[in-house]
């Protein structure tokens, strides 16, 4: 039947493709690897400042200057223009002495009889950064008496400070104060929240979290990780902290590793509830290497697939955003092509694959990815464009006639987007249909409205796309696996499986971490 024909694309005794495109990380090697290439290298230090920054002062002073040794070093700099603002920036990326810092303000306040906005604000952040406590809240009282209005940067930076300290309900304060003039971010209410929550005030910390929430903010990993830890040893709060799972699962957002760490700690603390987690993997078969139970399905419910059909339909395909480059009328011929024809096992992205063996024809690679699946069994619509039918170099007559005889073909203007096509066709054909491609088709899922149903496009996304990963001229093509299981934060009641992101890693949106925390409850 159908499944045996696809079953080639779908785990059986093999050892995993490591370089999924879906795999975390694939996107920022094959970036690095052409930064390398092009001898492209950031300079950065430590702090992020872009070395030019600060460039232009030879020495920070190394220990406070009195206000005419300033004046000195001012006069003698390349550039005296904004000299204070630099140099309090210089003081700030070198990590330097507090004292230098103050006496820089001391010189500026005795030269010109006030403190501007812009130093204070830079001041600030020096102190934040330091954790010089109590500086912050004398700059604090000096800002509030000399300006009658703050910036968000001001408002951040002084609720990060004082969240860590006794005047932590200052930092809601400001919370409210901030309010009136714009919105707050996700920063902001995790700081408040964190104040309150390390001084004991959790009930204030879970008010502030469902405030967060109803605003439609994104909250940030460093505020659930200071929920989970204020949370160890009790029970209390325990279904709001479920709850920031299931949110995780809803929004397709993936814990990172000290988050993960935090959540273990917080299960295995529970009081009478023998929790015991273990940070692990899972084999392509879709089976966790910890406590050997099967993961999710990456196969779409039938439920899930109208919901998803639908949408794609309504958002994407009639979208407006689709006909700035195809037209109703070339969409309405391309469905009644559809409609005609037997549902398709595989819709393959002509123009994409050609591309996929730069040192032969166009044509040549087309036919082999072709050739490929037709002796699969497979039903195979080919997309391409209307230029590919005219001979060329690389589209080479003989094998566009081949390419016809194998696969169902439909060719369409050429400005016009491949996507829209593509996604009606494999969607009308049923879940039983794969596609071929290696776009990763992020503009469609941005066209999505609702979470769910971005999440329900990236898993029907991960489970359809069959990508080519090699062609050499005259071999066979071969194709990256599609996933069997479903990598989102998932549960059984008694167990709990949780896709991490590694320390250091860097994962684009469309791919999914290949880690694991593992999570059982002892009978």
């Amino acid at each position: 039947g159908k499944d045996a024909k696809l079953k080639d694309f779908t785990f059986r005794e093999r050892p995993p493709f490591r370089k999924s495109v879906f795999a975390a990380g694939t996107a920022k090697r094959t970036a690095d690897f052409f930064k390398r290439q092009s001898g492209v290298e950031n300079e950065q230090n430590e702090n992020g400042f872009v070395r030019s920054r600060v460039s232009f002062i030879a020495d920070i002073p190394e220990q406070p200057l009195t206000a005419s040794k300033w004046r000195t070093l001012k006069e003698n700099s390349p550039k005296p223009e904004r000299f204070e603002l630099r140099m309090m920036e210089a003081l700030l990326a070198a990590g330097a002495d507090l004292g230098i810092a103050k006496s820089l303000l001391t010189y500026v306040a005795m030269e010109t009889g006030s403190l501007p906005y812009e130093l204070l604000l830079r001041y600030l952040t020096f102190c934040v950064s330091g954790g010089y406590h109590s500086e912050v809240s004398d700059t604090y009282d000096i800002m509030k008496n000399c300006f009658k209005n703050l910036d968000t940067g001001a408002y951040t930076l002084l609720m990060k400070g004082f969240s860590k300290t006794e005047r932590w309900r200052e930092a809601l304060v400001l919370l409210e104060d901030m309010k009136k003039f714009f919105m707050p971010s996700p920063r902001n209410y995790g700081d408040a929240i964190a104040g309150a929550v390390l001084h004991g005030d959790r009930e204030m910390g879970w008010t502030l979290y469902s405030e967060l929430l109803e605003l439609g903010l994104t909250p940030r990993q460093d505020t659930w990780q200071c929920l989970f830890e204020s949370a160890t040893n009790r029970r209390d709060h325990k279904d709001k902290l479920l709850a920031i799972l299931s949110y995780m699962r809803e929004n397709q957002v993936f814990p990172e590793k000290p988050l993960a760490r935090s959540i273990k700690v917080w299960f295995e603390s529970l009081p009478d509830e023998k929790w015991k987690g273990s940070f692990s993997s899972v084999d392509p078969r879709g089976q966790c290497r910890s406590c050997q139970a099967n993961l999710e399905s990456i196969r779409l419910t039938e439920e899930e697939y109208a919901q998803l059909k639908h949408s794609v339909m309504a958002d994407v395909i009639e979208g407006r955003d689709v006909f700035k480059k195809t037209t109703p009328e070339e969409l309405e011929i391309f469905k009644a092509f559809v409609k005609k024809r037997p549902a398709f096992d595989v819709v393959i992205d002509g123009l994409n694959m050609a591309h996929v063996a730069p040192k032969c024809s166009k044509s040549e690679t087309l036919l082999a990815v072709v050739t490929e699946l037709e002796e699969k069994g497979l039903n195979i619509l080919v997309l391409g464009r209307k230029h590919m039918l005219h001979p060329s170099r690389n589209w080479n007559k003989h094998e566009m006639n081949q390419i016809k005889k194998k696969a169902h073909c439909f060719f369409t203007e050429n400005i016009s987007e491949d996507d829209p096509f593509l996604l009606y066709a494999a969607l009308h054909s049923g879940n039983q249909c794969n596609f071929v491609s290696r776009d990763l088709m992020r503009d469609h899922k941005a066209c999505l409205y609702d979470s769910t149903t971005r999440r329900l496009f990236f898993k029907w996304q991960r489970g359809h796309q069959l990508v080519a990963s090699e062609y050499i001229p005259r071999k066979r093509v071969h194709f990256q696996r599609t996933s069997v299981y479903d990598t989102i934060v998932q549960t059984m009641g008694t167990s709990w499986h949780i896709p991490y992101d590694e320390e250091g890693g860097i994962r684009s949106t469309y791919e999914v971490p290949q880690k694991w925390l593992c999570l059982n409850k002892e009978h």
